[in-house]
C-alpha cells in the first residue's frame, strides 16, 4: 500500500474538499475541512466535541481548540481561522449531539477511524486524486501547504508534535522537482 501523499495542488484541494459540500454532505465536508485547517491526527480529529469549538454560555464560536492529543499526550492549541469556522457554522447545529463528527447509525457516537476512511478515499477517488490520499493526507497537506507559504520546518515539527525532524521532512512531501528549483534558482555569481 503506498504511503498516503499530502494534496500539493491548491485546485486539486480545492475540489477534493468542497466534493461532499456539493453533494451537501456537511458532516463529511466539515471533517476533510478540519483536517487540512487543524493538521490534527484523524483519532484527534473525530474526538472532537461541540464543546471544544462553541462556547455555549456565550452563543459564538472559540477562537482556539485546546485537546490533549492521543498519541502524545501532550497539549494541543489550535487556533480556528475563519475557513474552519465557516465550515462549522454551516454545520452548527445541523445535527445535535455531543460529538461533531456524529455517527449516522451510532446514536450519539462518533464515526468511527474506518468510516473517515471511506469519506476521504470516496472523495479521492471521485475527484480521481493522483496521488495516495488517506486520512493522514488532511495532515501532510496542511504541512505541504504551511511549508511552501514559507512556514519554518521547525514550526512545523513542533506543531505536529514530532519528536525528530526526519518525520516532519516526510510530512512535507518534498519531491525532487522542488529540491531542483532549488538548485537552478540559485546564482551566486
Amino acid at each position: 500500500m503506498p504511503a498516503a501523499e499530502p494534496i500539493r495542488d491548491k485546485k486539486d484541494l480545492k475540489q477534493f474538499t468542497q466534493y461532499y459540500f456539493k453533494k451537501g454532505q456537511l458532516r463529511n465536508y466539515l471533517l476533510i475541512m478540519a483536517g487540512v485547517h487543524t493538521a490534527l491526527r484523524i483519532s484527534d480529529l473525530l474526538s472532537l466535541q461541540w464543546q471544544d469549538v462553541y462556547d455555549f454560555d456565550r452563543g459564538k464560536f472559540r477562537s482556539h481548540v485546546r485537546l490533549t492529543e492521543k498519541k502524545t499526550g501532550k497539549l494541543k492549541v489550535i487556533a480556528l481561522n475563519m475557513n474552519l469556522i465557516k465550515a462549522l457554522k454551516l454545520y452548527f447545529p445541523y445535527k445535535r449531539g455531543v460529538f461533531i463528527f456524529v455517527s449516522n447509525r451510532k446514536n450519539a457516537a462518533p464515526i468511527s477511524r474506518v468510516q473517515a476512511h471511506r469519506i476521504i478515499k470516496a472523495a479521492s477517488a471521485a475527484v480521481k486524486a493522483s496521488v495516495s490520499i488517506s486520512c493522514h493526507s488532511l495532515r501532510k497537506t496542511f504541512g505541504f501547504f504551511a511549508y511552501k507559504a514559507g512556514v519554518l520546518p521547525v514550526m512545523l515539527m513542533d506543531i505536529f508534535n514530532h519528536s525528530d525532524f526526519e518525520t516532519t521532512k516526510r510530512y512535507l512531501g518534498i519531491a525532487q522537482a522542488d529540491r531542483d528549483k532549488v538548485y537552478l534558482s540559485m546564482s551566486l555569481f
